[in-house]
């Protein structure tokens, strides 16, 4: 198959938490130092999304703030953003038996140590955006563990925190609900990016009463113009997918997952070639590329020309694809952004309930099915219904999208006037 590969090189009114007065005026006599948190540079457009919107901010209205990035890739963000950037944690031991765990054990205390000494030269940890506060995909020893450390390091040092539009839950490992519920009664500032997150974590008994409401931190980034629909009837359909194994990706049944959402998908862009309109695949991470590939595979060169992938590198060209599309199926949440964003209507096939809340804001609620039982009948109606009224649609997510901008600017300006 011929694939088309161009490669590009709240409206309410928060009530913070008291801060010392010692805190502010210690902060006044030098540029303040920043420490930004969150699984960055490990190939996820929708993080680094959250990150550069936090960044670009920072940068504007503090040009004299120090930042730093604790993160997953140093190399990476340091390379991408100019700014120092730190391990998240140390490297895994190797080797098996109680050897092992014994190492395990003192890589967690180096890894304490090494964010005690970061934090104490830091004024702010600030988490950006994100899910930061759910086990998709990970043990209760890896992210959950690294978000409390560090959390519990700042403490320590009298670093206040800010959890800023940030994602949580679902959390499905008891001790991982236990360690990232503990993070989050430790910040000074909370505010999510979704009623859900905020009654997950009150019903995981932290007080979200001062909490509030801002959308996901990517609503900020420059938004190209959108294309003009060039047909009513031969649409460009953009068609996100994702090399999704199921909740813990690690378990037995991944491949099985897999091989269903597969299945499932290319029998559904199978149907969009048949009645003639165009199929643009999207991505949002950099581990996507095998369910591109076995959709592609499986659907053979029959469709040359009318099914095309370009390679993305941040979500910069997940939006820009998605200005030439009429509207979006997607189901990684920053596609669904990434498409809201270049005004599209979107059906959501997603594995957590932020997709379909965000949905639900844009007046989109009957367009959302889970990823793991969705219904090739019911998508191909839902599309239908969508694309009759896409126009009507577009006008009223173009409006929401402003309104989150507007939102957001908001929000900046309160974390600027209190916490930052």
């Amino acid at each position: 198959m011929n694939l088309v590969h161009e490669l590009r090189i709240g409206e309410h009114k928060p009530q913070p938490r008291p801060i010392p007065q010692a805190d502010a005026a210690s902060t006044t006599r030098r540029g303040k130092s920043i420490a930004l948190f969150g699984l960055f540079g490990c190939g996820n457009f929708g993080n680094d999304a959250s990150l550069e919107a936090m960044i670009s901010s920072l940068s504007e209205s503090l040009p004299d703030a120090r930042l730093s990035c604790i993160c997953k890739d140093p190399g990476v963000i340091s390379g991408s953003f100019g700014i120092e950037a730190v391990q998240l944690r140390g490297e895994e031991p190797a080797g098996t038996g109680p050897g092992r765990l014994l190492r395990k054990l003192a890589r967690e205390v180096r890894d304490l140590v090494h964010a005690v000494r970061h934090m104490r030269k830091t004024d702010i940890l600030v988490v950006p955006g994100t899910g930061i506060l759910d086990d998709f995909g990970v043990r209760p020893t890896s992210l959950p563990l690294d978000v409390f450390n560090w959390c519990l390091a700042a403490r320590l040092v009298g670093t206040r925190i800010a959890f800023v539009s940030i994602g949580a839950g679902p959390i499905g490992n008891r001790f991982s609900r236990w360690l990232m519920a503990s993070a989050a009664r430790m910040a000074r500032y909370r505010s999510y990016r979704d009623t859900g997150s905020r009654d997950f974590l009150r019903n995981e008994g932290v007080d979200t009463s001062r909490d509030v409401i801002y959308p996901d931190l990517a609503f900020k980034l420059p938004v190209p113009p959108s294309l003009e629909t060039v047909s009513r009837t031969q649409l460009t359909v953009g068609v996100g997918v994702m090399n999704y194994r199921g909740w813990y990706a690690f378990q037995e049944q991944g491949q099985a997952i897999f091989d269903d959402y597969i299945l499932k998908m290319t029998e559904f862009v199978a149907l969009l070639l048949a009645g003639g309109h165009g199929v643009r695949l999207l991505t949002g991470d950099k581990d996507d590329m095998p369910a591109v590939e076995a959709i592609v595979a499986t659907l053979g060169d029959t469709h040359a020309g009318s099914l095309t992938y370009e390679p993305v590198r941040s979500i910069h060209d997940v939006i820009q694809q998605a200005t030439g599309t009429d509207l979006v199926i997607a189901t990684r949440f920053h596609n669904v952004v990434a498409a809201l964003m270049a005004g599209k209507p979107v059906i959501s096939l997603g594995y957590a309930p932020k997709n379909a809340l965000l949905l639900a804001e844009m007046g989109l609620g009957d367009y959302c099915q889970n990823v793991e039982d969705f219904d090739v009948g019911l998508l191909a109606e839902q599309f239908a219904r969508l694309a009759d009224n896409r126009e009507e649609h577009a006008r009223t997510i173009r409006g929401k999208v402003a309104k989150f901008r507007q939102s957001l600017w908001v929000q900046d300006q309160f974390l600027l006037s209190t916490i930052l």
